[in-house]
């Protein structure tokens, strides 16, 4: 009798340490999330305050620094429901006015225009990067989540189900790809 308790003592133990090791995985994959979403926030808020002072230099025409100003005005003064879409269209801003070599080449012929060629070249890069890390993470948590023994045993807590960002972040070809 006593032999039996034991051993279902000892069952329920490694359950109970096996469901405690899946539900920390679970939070430090919560925690890795967190990390990349605000890594993603800070490379769009230096994108689009590159941008702004970019078109805000006088090298570019104004047409095209008037579309560039209002679409990073625009991400970064959006709420979060709506974030997505406005970096998106700044994105296309972005193709849209660097579409041509000779803005590119316009704005390194100005003076300090090679260092905000640089450091917007810069910024539009890391924005995939950041956005691939942070998708990655919730596509990790996702998976976790869908397990039965994270669902049954309600493992996440009350964390909100973790939603991917999803935009329009290619780069204008010629401002990210040139040195």
């Amino acid at each position: 009798m006593i032999e039996t308790l034991v051993w279902i003592a000892l069952g329920l133990g490694l359950v109970g340490v096996y469901l405690s090791w899946t539900a920390g995985r679970l939070d430090r994959l919560h925690s890795r999330m967190d990390a990349a979403r605000a890594a993603l926030d800070a490379q769009l808020v230096r994108r689009a305050s590159v941008v702004l002072e970019v078109a805000t230099s006088g090298v570019l025409d104004p047409a095209s620094s008037l579309v560039l100003y209002e679409a990073a005005h625009a991400a970064r003064q959006a709420e979060e429901e709506h974030r997505e879409v406005a970096e998106s269209e700044l994105s296309q801003a972005l193709r849209a006015v660097f579409a041509d070599v000779g803005q590119v080449d316009a704005l390194k012929a100005a003076r300090g225009g090679a260092e905000a060629a640089e450091e917007l070249a810069a910024a539009v890069r890391r924005v995939p990067m950041a956005r691939r890390f942070l998708n990655d993470a919730v596509r990790a948590a996702r998976a976790l989540r869908r397990h039965r023994k994270v669902r049954w045993f309600r493992l996440a807590g009350h964390a909100a189900f973790p939603l991917a960002f999803e935009m329009d972040d290619e780069p204008p070809v010629d401002l990210a790809e040139r040195p």
